[in-house]
């Protein structure tokens, strides 16, 4: 089966699962791994976006057991994660790229993401050291129970990047209650 039509498959399968990503959640696991190390030339090796400051490796998540979306572990807060069931960055599709608002011990990767906004640069190094430069196209706060699954994670034509976090508006128990979500296009 070719992989465009397995991808769909498999999207349209998880696609549940797939609404319930928290990247505030603690998630992660033991065999997550930050080196930045891409496994093919191709693939993701950090995000950049020097107008607020980030620079990170990239973890590469899949799902857990459980079909979310896996996240970076909490102790590795300062590092974002690109979702492997998703595009590679550059190539038609939505590339997904997860990092938590803040950690245990402050800010983490993603804290100052909401003072993005139309027009700023995010650059994603490649494993074979090629910089691909996407441009903001759009942000968007959405409630956890009314996330875009589609909208995010679904097919396009498109060369996308979506970044996704948590917002900073918080339940009385202190778990975020939004996400926030960085749309994207590739610009060169």
């Amino acid at each position: 089966m070719p992989r465009t039509r397995l991808s769909a498959l498999v999207l349209a399968l998880l696609m549940p699962a797939v609404a319930l990503l928290t990247a505030c959640s603690l998630g992660g696991t033991a065999d997550d791994k930050a080196s930045g190390t891409p496994a093919s030339a191709e693939e993701p090796a950090g995000v950049s976006i020097p107008a607020i400051g980030v620079r990170s490796p990239l973890i590469r998540l899949g799902m857990d057991k459980d079909g979310t979306v896996r996240v970076p572990p909490r102790e590795k807060g300062m590092t974002a994660g690109w979702y492997t069931g998703g595009a590679r960055p550059g190539e038609s599709g939505a590339a997904v790229i997860v990092g938590h608002n803040d950690a245990r011990d402050g800010k983490a990767v993603f804290h100052d993401l909401d003072k993005v906004g139309k027009g700023t640069v995010i650059d994603i190094e490649r494993g074979d050291g090629k910089v691909l430069h996407f441009a903001v196209t759009g942000t968007e706060k959405v409630g956890k129970k009314a996330f875009p699954v589609k909208k995010v994670y679904g097919k396009t034509s498109e060369r996308a990047l979506r970044l996704v976090t948590c917002a900073d508006d918080r339940a009385p128990d202190g778990h975020p209650v939004q996400n926030l979500i960085v749309y994207a296009s590739l610009r060169s």
